[in-house]
């Protein structure tokens, strides 16, 4: 059971139709956070919350459209392919003011996913920060943890979460959000160090094909 202070954290995962989001949106209602599922429509957003709700058996999820659940959110993740981060981020601007945004997204350019692709901004989140300004504390994280392995909610995932940002008390709150959904987060850096960290996301594509594998991920050595 987690703390008062958690148990009153409600996350909106902007995006939690996907598989990523929906993985992530699940550890997270397991573990007491109060959790909304995000997207543009809202119809569908329910309807995948109460998808959600069956597997785990429980009412654990609620679905709204992106403005509502970033609005009730205290914490906003936005889990959403790079084509529509702009746009997703235009919507929902006046919302996220004054909230920490963790950004999974990653810049991939189809059909080309596993091969390294910089942004006109460098990175997703470098973009989505200069875009916010100062009244939005975005943190990179969960980039290169595989959507096969996080849709088991019971499924441990071997796997670290390297994580950036420009504000420690932020990135200590992201940290603990990847212990709750039972993965180990890793303090990576200032924000700029995403430009590394999503680029390791099509390198790890590119090994799961090589090697014919479902989901490898990144574990750093030498810390206990």
């Amino acid at each position: 059971m987690q703390d008062q202070t958690t148990q009153k954290t409600t996350i909106a995962v902007l995006g939690g139709t996907g598989k990523e989001g929906s993985g992530l949106a699940m550890r997270w209602a397991k573990a007491d956070y109060t959790v909304i599922i995000g997207s543009r429509d809202a119809a569908r957003a329910t309807s995948r919350a109460a998808e959600l709700n069956q597997q785990l058996g429980g009412d654990y999820l609620q679905g709204m459209d992106n403005n509502a659940a970033a609005t009730a959110a205290d914490l906003v993740v936005l889990s959403v392919p790079y084509s529509a981060h702009k746009a997703t981020l235009e919507g929902v601007q006046a919302e996220l003011a004054g909230k920490i945004l963790v950004d999974l997204t990653v810049p991939l350019q189809p059909p080309k996913v596993r091969t390294v692709h910089l942004p006109e901004g460098q990175s997703a989140a470098l973009e989505a920060q200069a875009f916010l300004g100062d009244a939005v504390k975005v943190v990179a994280a969960f980039q290169n943890v595989s959507a096969e392995k996080l849709v088991d909610p019971d499924y441990k995932v071997d796997c670290d979460v390297l994580i950036c940002g420009n504000d420690a008390d932020a990135k200590a709150q992201v940290i603990a959000l990847a212990e709750a959904a039972d993965m180990r987060g890793i303090d990576a850096g200032r924000l700029p160090n995403a430009i590394a960290i999503e680029s390791l996301t099509p390198v790890l594509l590119y090994i799961n094909k090589q090697y014919n594998v479902k989901g490898s991920g990144i574990r750093i050595t030498g810390i206990d």
